[in-house]
């Protein structure tokens, strides 16, 4: 159900998908925060979207081939699951954060994971790789190594110990 874009320009063709805030938001909060039921979007969004915009990202996002939803079955609620083409949006959700960082005003705790992952180009294969074993299937090219989103959160705290001066973790 893709659409065509309006020209053959690339970068049109990506901004037609993924050029409004709350498309980069709802996929933001399902990569980064595992986020995978219309309710969790919904109530534990900072930014607070309506109801009525979730559910329009998320019908795009599925049209346009970045998500799949899992037809709900008798008492489960439907799960919305990353694609292949969705989860090669992390390096541009990381640069996205390292641009926000860099020329906006943000929240120091909330820019911590941004800059781990525009620091460490590594981290962010790992973590896209973890993606595709979660949602794809497909094995981790490392399995005896430390999940990249553990590395991700502990990093996250031990940047957040040494801001507020109390060392390192335990």
């Amino acid at each position: 159900m893709f659409r065509s874009p309006r020209s053959g320009c690339a970068i049109n063709a990506a901004v037609e998908v993924l050029g409004d805030q709350w498309t980069i938001i709802v996929l933001r909060d399902i990569i980064f925060g595992g986020r995978r039921h219309f309710r969790e979007l919904l109530s534990r969004n900072d930014e607070g979207i309506a109801s009525n915009i979730l559910a329009d990202r998320l019908q795009r996002l599925a049209a346009s081939g970045l998500l799949t939803r899992d037809d709900a079955v008798r008492g489960q609620k439907a799960a919305y699951r990353l694609t292949a083409a969705g989860i090669d949006t992390v390096p541009i959700m990381v640069a996205l954060g390292r641009w926000g960082a860099q020329y906006r005003d943000t929240t120091p705790e909330l820019t911590i994971r941004a800059q781990l992952l525009a620091d460490s180009p590594e981290l962010t294969a790992d973590l896209m790789d973890e993606l595709r074993e979660i949602y794809l299937g497909v094995p981790l090219p490392h399995p005896q190594q430390q999940p990249a989103s553990t590395r991700l959160t502990d990093a996250y705290e031990d940047v957040l110990a040494r801001q507020s001066g109390t060392g390192t973790r335990a």
